[in-house]
């Protein structure tokens, strides 16, 4: 199935010059749009898998923040 869609001139000329020789247009605005969304992710983890990602990654940021802070204490 295709679909008709309208484009500012600039949008599609930005579009056909990042356009390689071997895609169609709609494998070349698939690439620069970055293939599937997060959003698809939100039904495959169920509420305590996502807290638990969600915990992990704050406690990686407080580290990475720690050692960010220990290292510039050396360079005072």
């Amino acid at each position: 199935m295709s679909h008709q869609v309208r484009l500012k001139d600039d949008v599609y000329e930005r579009i056909k010059a990042s356009k390689r020789d071997d895609e169609s247009f709609s494998d070349a605005v698939e690439r620069l749009i970055g293939g599937r969304s997060l959003r698809e992710l939100r039904d495959v983890f169920d509420e305590k898998q996502g807290t638990e990602m969600r915990d992990a990654i704050e406690a990686a940021d407080r580290t990475d923040r720690d050692d960010v802070r220990q290292i510039a204490e050396r360079f005072e």
